[in-house]
């Protein structure tokens, strides 16, 4: 993909920042919030360029299935990702977010 228009990526990032603590997102619905339906990959290459320091809550966009999107491991072997959403009481379940019961839906 090329690289993505800092405007399109700061939409993009605007709609990330909505989603409220305890409740997750999946990349086509942030993409289609942002003005940008079809543009799925598009959210989740912003978010692969994403400075380590930013507070933006990248942990909770996760994939339509409601998997994790992201196999990246702490020095302790444990997925960033999964802990970031269990300190946030969302419960995980073989890399797997219950969609139904936490699911943002852009009240």
């Amino acid at each position: 993909m090329p690289k993505v228009n800092q405007e399109l990526a700061i939409q993009i990032l605007q709609v990330i920042q909505l989603i409220p603590y305890g409740k997750v997102a999946c990349y086509g619905q942030i993409a289609k919030m942002a003005g940008l339906p079809k543009h799925a990959r598009m959210v989740g290459y912003v978010l692969k360029h994403l400075d380590s320091s930013s507070d933006i809550p990248w942990h909770r966009v996760i994939n339509a299935q409601g998997q994790l999107s992201l196999n990246d491991l702490d020095e302790y072997g444990l997925n960033r990702q999964q802990q970031k959403l269990l300190e946030e009481g969302i419960a995980v379940v073989a890399g797997r977010v219950n969609l139904k019961r936490y699911q943002w839906l852009g009240e």
